[in-house]
């Protein structure tokens, strides 16, 4: 889902959607984080962003290699669609403007439908993957809740459950 691409579209969209989709997925977070991204959120080692959370609680985040070559390749390109509505945002539209909730939606849209996926999926689904396959990889429930930037462990507990269903049907597949 994350490396599929659009051969017709210019190089400047496939870049930018990419690095949203790389972004949503390596970093866990919320799609109204991702679209709030600004040019310095990314660390000058590019290895963290800093992200503005629900609340305005601050977080720092890491990011994945795949991540980071994606931003890169796509901040050299950023320039092609830039204008002056732009400001500092990290990922721009067709026509220079920060994206919205509805511009990685559809990008989403496109990239399940170029890789099969029927009936699609929601860009929380990327947040919801980010932290199981942490905890399928034996990350700490906490530091999943700080990933996350959840107030409460409870609510970090909810992204475990189909990490726990999915062990549960391996185990007695297997028995």
């Amino acid at each position: 889902l994350v490396t599929t691409e659009d051969p017709e579209a210019p190089a400047w969209r496939r870049a930018r959607d990419r690095a949203a989709l790389e972004i949503l997925y390596g970093s866990g977070l919320r799609v109204s984080e991702v679209c709030s991204l600004e040019l310095q959120s990314m660390s000058s080692d590019k290895t963290t962003l800093r992200v503005m959370g629900k609340g305005s609680k601050e977080r720092i985040v890491p990011l994945s290699s795949p991540a980071t070559s994606a931003i890169v390749h796509w901040l050299t390109l950023r320039s092609e669609v830039a204008n002056e509505t732009s400001g500092n945002a990290l990922l721009l539209s067709s026509r220079g403007k920060p994206v919205g909730r509805r511009d990685v939606a559809r990008l989403l849209d496109e990239a399940c439908e170029r890789a099969g996926i029927v009936g699609g999926t929601h860009p929380h689904a990327l947040r919801h993957s980010f932290a199981t396959h942490l905890l399928d990889g034996g990350a700490d429930l906490r530091a999943i809740q700080e990933l996350l930037g959840h107030a409460s462990l409870s609510t970090t507990q909810k992204y475990t459950q189909v990490s726990v269903n999915t062990f549960q049907q391996n185990i007695l597949g297997q028995a």
